[in-house]
């Protein structure tokens, strides 16, 4: 956080809270806590191994973070 009042401090949470909603949450019908919290952990899951982000070349956060594609290409090489 760079200072009270930052319009940009929570821009990456906020996103993620909005796919986290319109991709799973708003699609499903929970009846119980522990289904929600099921559903929540794929989705968790799905999000940060397979789900590919355009901010980051396409590539998802878990290659982008402990580098397990054999060749990482920048994200500004990779949108076309």
């Amino acid at each position: 956080m760079d200072g009270r009042g930052r319009v940009y401090d929570n821009i990456f949470v906020e996103r993620l809270w909005r796919s986290v909603k319109f991709e799973e949450v708003y699609l499903h019908d929970y009846q119980t806590v522990l289904e929600a919290r099921t559903h929540l952990a794929a989705y968790f899951d799905f999000y940060n191994d397979e789900r590919p982000h355009e901010a980051l070349g396409y590539r998802t956060p878990h290659e982008v973070y402990f580098g397990t594609r054999a060749t990482l290409v920048p994200a500004s090489e990779a949108v076309v």
